[in-house]
C-alpha cells in the first residue's frame, strides 16, 4: 500500500489530550496516558491534557476554550462515544465541526470492527476541523485510542495540519 503525501514534512504538532469521564482521574486514565505516549513517540508535544466530565456544557465550553489557544493544532477527545445517556461527546462536536472527515469514523469502524465485530456500530468516532484545528473523538477504551491514534490519526496528522493551514 502506498502512503498518500509523502512530501508531507514531518513537524511536530502541538495537541491536547482531552478524555471524556465520569469516572477516571488523572491515576487512572489508562486511555489518556496512552494517547499521550503514542503522540510523545511520533514527535508531537502534549500542551494541554484534561479530564472532564460527560456534561454537554463542559464539553462544548472546554472545545472552544481549547480552539482558541493559537500554539493548538490538534485535539484529541476519547470518550463519551457511545450510545448510553451519558455519551455527550459526539453529539457536541459533531454540531461545533466546520468541516468533518467522514473518512476517519467509517475507517474507524472498519478497522474496529476487524477487532472486535459487529459491536463496532456503536461507535460514534468523528474528526473534522473547528476554528483552525483538527479535532478528533475516539471511544474511551485504550484498544480505540491505540488503533485510532496508530492507524489513522498519526499516519495524517502532519498533512491535515498543512491542509489547514493554506491561505
Amino acid at each position: 500500500m502506498s502512503i498518500p503525501h509523502q512530501n508531507s514534512q514531518k513537524k511536530s504538532i502541538n495537541c491536547a489530550v482531552v478524555t471524556i469521564s465520569d469516572t477516571r482521574t488523572f491515576e487512572t486514565d489508562i486511555s489518556g496516558k496512552i494517547a499521550q505516549e503514542i503522540l510523545i513517540n511520533a514527535n508531537h508535544k502534549i500542551i494541554n491534557y484534561q479530564i472532564v466530565k460527560d456534561e454537554p456544557h463542559e464539553i462544548k465550553s472546554l472545545l472552544v476554550n481549547l480552539a482558541s489557544n493559537e500554539a493548538l493544532n490538534c485535539i484529541i477527545f476519547s470518550g463519551g462515544t457511545g450510545i448510553s445517556p451519558r455519551d455527550n461527546t459526539y453529539d457536541i462536536i459533531s454540531r461545533i465541526l466546520e468541516k468533518t472527515l467522514s473518512g476517519f469514523g467509517e475507517i474507524f469502524r472498519y478497522l474496529s470492527y476487524q477487532e472486535i465485530g459487529s459491536r463496532a456500530i456503536s461507535s460514534r468516532a468523528i474528526g473534522g476541523v473547528y476554528n483552525g484545528k483538527i479535532v478528533f473523538s475516539l471511544p474511551g477504551s485504550q484498544n480505540a485510542v491505540k488503533l485510532g491514534l496508530e492507524k489513522l490519526i498519526i499516519p495524517e496528522l502532519n498533512h491535515l495540519v498543512e491542509e489547514i493551514n493554506k491561505g
